[in-house]
């Protein structure tokens, strides 16, 4: 059976749906993150060197990286499921979006989260001034302006088809689902984004996400 190594509060909640989606059989290895350091645990170096969330590992073959798993699966047990047709510009949307949710989305997410935690992080009070300066010059001149462009772009190419690769849900829009979460929670995302908020509650309500979050545990993005 299927094995997903699974992370809690992290891309990993996206396989579980995945997996619920297409009622593909599988079972989990729970892991926690440090509460202090909220980095994964020591004990995932053995599944894989790099000792992140998520993996899968099916038979004899271990996946990492989401967007890798995501195609593993669709290729492996997706039976045509949650992809258009090759060759068609729906497909061409959904490799474009599929790929842009890690290489492009989340990126600036991660910056402001970082530059948030430097803000915040203890340091002698005479550096605080000047770490907090330079926080401030990043966000302005790097992190917001991106952010505000991808939020611009997403709600433009939502406006174009139900999902972000056609009419139907795909693979794509379950690797998107957590960098609009993250923006949701931490990046400002709200009502000058309608498209963007709508996406987030249309997969939340969705059957099979409750399925995966009642089997994944506590997950704040959700």
């Amino acid at each position: 059976m299927l094995v997903v190594h699974h992370l809690n509060n992290s891309r990993s909640q996206r396989v579980l749906w995945l997996l619920e989606e297409l009622g593909v059989p599988y079972e989990i290895r729970h892991h926690q993150r440090d509460a202090k350091t909220m980095l994964a645990p020591k004990e995932l170096l053995a599944v894989h060197p790099l000792g992140k969330s998520p993996v899968i590992v099916d038979g004899k073959t271990t996946v990492a990286e989401t967007g890798a798993i995501v195609e593993y699966i669709l290729d492996v047990h997706g039976n045509g499921r949650l992809r258009p047709t090759a060759g068609t510009p729906d497909h061409l949307r959904y490799r474009y979006w599929l790929h842009f949710a890690e290489g492009s989305a989340m990126p600036p997410l991660l910056m402001k989260l970082v530059f948030d935690e430097v803000q915040k992080a203890p340091m002698p009070f005479f550096v605080k001034p000047i770490a907090k300066a330079i926080s401030q010059k990043v966000m302005g001149m790097l992190v917001w302006p991106n952010l505000k462009r991808q939020f611009d772009f997403i709600e433009a190419e939502l406006g174009k088809s139900t999902w972000l690769a056609g009419n139907e849900l795909t693979g794509a829009d379950i690797m998107m689902s957590f960098p609009l979460e993250a923006a949701r929670q931490r990046a400002g995302l709200d009502a000058s984004h309608p498209r963007m908020l709508d996406f987030v509650q249309r997969i939340h309500a969705r059957p099979a996400y409750q399925q995966a979050l009642k089997k994944g545990g506590p997950y704040d993005f959700a």
